[in-house]
């Protein structure tokens, strides 16, 4: 089966290729719209626009895997931040606090005769930021780190050391739950790695 993911996303590739699974790379351009409110219904939504965009063009056979996810904190869904200062004020709101991280999967297969078996899932995970002072924000922002992150954050890297827990799985604050992924694919499609991992 061939496989593809509609991500840009450096850190959702990463993730994918360190589960063994061989994918292509083919970013959908689909203007991103939602009407809900509900994080956890947005991101499945845009999973399935992302995801659905790439299936369309794709050949018989191919299984296209979306992806989005966002920070959810006091009812505000974080998304990437706009500009340094966007980040600043996303990073003031976590400061100190706990918050979840939503993200939707949609697996759409391609097969004979045009058909599509679409199936879509969320994950969500809870993370503690310890406090951080408007100095350790500032320094944060100014690597840039933040900017392209849901949040404003990214867990794997400098902002690590704030992280002060999590329930859930950790991987879906990187970008891309690979445990569950892996086991809908073998529930749903039948999927199996192959020998040669």
């Amino acid at each position: 089966m061939k496989i593809i993911l509609a991500s840009a996303s450096p850190r959702r590739r990463e993730l994918l290729s360190q589960i063994g699974i061989k994918f292509e790379i083919q970013v959908s351009d689909v203007e991103e719209h939602v009407e809900s409110d509900c994080p956890s219904e947005v991101v499945r939504e845009l999973s399935r626009q992302k995801a659905a965009a790439v299936a369309a063009v794709a050949e018989e056979g191919t299984l296209v895997i979306g992806a989005d996810t966002v920070v959810s904190c006091d009812g505000e869904i974080l998304g990437k931040p706009v500009d340094e200062e966007d980040a600043r004020r996303m990073l003031r709101l976590l400061s100190g606090r706990s918050h979840e991280v939503y993200t939707g999967v949609t697996l759409v297969c391609r097969q004979e005769g045009g058909q599509e078996k679409v199936h879509t899932f969320c994950e969500c995970t809870q993370v503690n930021f310890a406090p951080m002072t408007e100095e350790e924000i500032a320094c944060y922002v100014a690597t840039k780190d933040p900017l392209d992150k849901a949040g404003a954050y990214g867990i794997q890297g400098f902002c690590a050391r704030y992280i002060t827990g999590i329930c859930g799985d950790y991987n879906n604050v990187v970008g891309l739950p690979v445990g569950r992924l892996y086991q809908e694919l073998k529930e749903k499609y039948r999927y199996e790695e192959s020998s040669d991992l």
